[in-house]
């Protein structure tokens, strides 16, 4: 039974599965989010020695394990965002078929995670994968770039899924790192974020007078027309050593 409520999609095609498995490495301690009717728990459990599953339905949570008697497979009715990593004392990988509307938090908690995996592999809105890959940047892509290496793998067409969604998803691969920018960085990034639509210097108005921006634009040869998501990572690193620091 499909809970619609709970963003529930799953991917049957096994070719599909044993390749996110295959992204998602071997080794130890694999956390796996949503499992579901272990489709994706499956090809993991051939891969680690351990599975560990975060499952938010109680019935699921409950019936999991009846699937793979004899596997090393620990399943917890909870949900992943309440999910205490810090609990977590070994290295891991975190893998998971996830609902797209709460792609943006989940990203955001095992990145920032003072212990957080060593791998990440997500499947995921296609469209969403494809925004936090482009070089034209976002806020989340600029803030996963800040704290991952970033990779796209395998597109999944909607067939693949029961139900089907109504569009297609896509795998993709996050490999945590130090962040290169700080906190006082985003914060810019999300004020120059305010208007994406509009010319970026007049985002940042609210911090420095225009003619001061107009000289730090040519200094650092960013063009008076650029709109937020122009700009890379170490541009606004250098945008706000000269803006912040002033």
């Amino acid at each position: 039974m499909v809970n619609k409520a709970l963003g529930q999609h799953w991917l049957k095609n096994r070719e599909i599965l044993d390749e996110i498995a295959v992204e998602a490495g071997e080794g130890g301690l694999c956390i796996e989010i949503g499992p579901g009717l272990g489709t994706l728990t499956s090809s993991l459990l051939k891969r680690f020695e351990k599975v560990l599953a975060a499952e938010f339905d109680q019935k699921l949570a409950k019936n999991l394990p009846k699937s793979f008697p004899g596997k090393n497979l620990e399943v917890v009715n909870e949900d992943f965002l309440r999910f205490d990593l810090e609990k977590i004392e070994q290295p891991y990988v975190v893998a998971g078929n996830i609902p797209y509307y709460i792609t943006s938090p989940i990203v955001e908690k095992v990145l920032i995670a003072k212990n957080r995996p060593t791998k990440v592999v997500l499947l995921i809105q296609k469209e969403v994968a494809e925004r936090i890959a482009d070089e034209k940047e976002t806020v989340l892509s600029l803030f996963v770039k800040n704290h991952a290496d970033v990779r796209l793998g395998p597109v999944v067409k909607k067939e693949e899924f029961t139900p089907p969604p109504k569009v297609d998803s896509q795998v993709i691969i996050l490999e945590p790192k130090e962040p290169l920018v700080s906190d006082k960085v985003f914060k810019m990034i999300k004020l120059g974020f305010v208007a994406p639509r509009k010319k970026l210097i007049h985002n940042l108005e609210l911090l420095e007078a225009k003619e001061k921006l107009l000289s730090i634009f040519g200094e650092l040869n960013i063009s008076v027309d650029a709109r937020p998501g122009d700009l890379s990572i170490v541009d606004w690193k250098e945008l706000c050593n000269k803006i912040c620091d002033k």
